[in-house]
């Protein structure tokens, strides 16, 4: 995928710990200088706003989209057609400012063409992605795999094992 920007999904079945990874692997990233963005697909109608606040009034008013604006963040929502089809990850990105990030997390979009880390738990019951997915350049997994996949096998409970991974391998084939 072209981006100007470094990029790494992580890719699973639901269930299986991608956010939580992500929720201690960010830290972690942080913490050595790498500023990140997160790009999250969801499969469902979502709301980051809430009754009774100004801006979900204004939404359901009508408004096609909202700005909220502060001296410590923006957000901004804006509401799509019924009809719309389910965003690509190239659409998701066209709105990311990229100003002043190092490296972009995806979590999901799992059947799209980019580099991925596949989050696996075996408890789950649920097949391996990486072998149907060339895309996927590692595996972590809370157990490791049976048989060797050919492609570097991480813990998925040793989230500084994963940074070192992203900042060996992924940050390094940005340079």
């Amino acid at each position: 995928m072209d981006f100007p920007i470094p990029l790494v999904g992580f890719a699973a079945w639901s269930g299986t710990g991608k956010t939580t990874l992500l929720k201690h692997l960010i830290p972690i990233l942080r913490a050595r200088g790498i500023r990140i963005a997160v790009v999250k697909h969801a499969h469902h109608t979502f709301d980051v706003d809430h009754p009774g606040k100004d801006s979900h009034t204004l939404r359901h008013a009508g408004a096609e989209q909202v700005m909220l604006a502060s001296s410590k963040r923006y957000a901004w929502m804006r509401e799509l057609p019924d009809n719309q089809k389910e965003p690509t990850l190239a659409d998701a990105l066209h709105y990311l400012d990229t100003d002043g990030i190092d490296l972009v997390l995806v979590e999901g979009f799992k059947t799209e063409q980019f580099l991925k880390i596949e989050c696996h738990r075996p408890a789950a019951g649920k097949p391996l992605l990486y072998p149907d997915d060339p895309n996927i350049i590692a595996i972590a997994s809370d157990q490791p795999q049976n048989e060797d996949p050919g492609i570097p096998q991480l813990s998925l409970n040793d989230p500084t094992e994963v940074a070192d991974f992203i900042l060996k391998k992924i940050l390094a084939w940005a340079d």
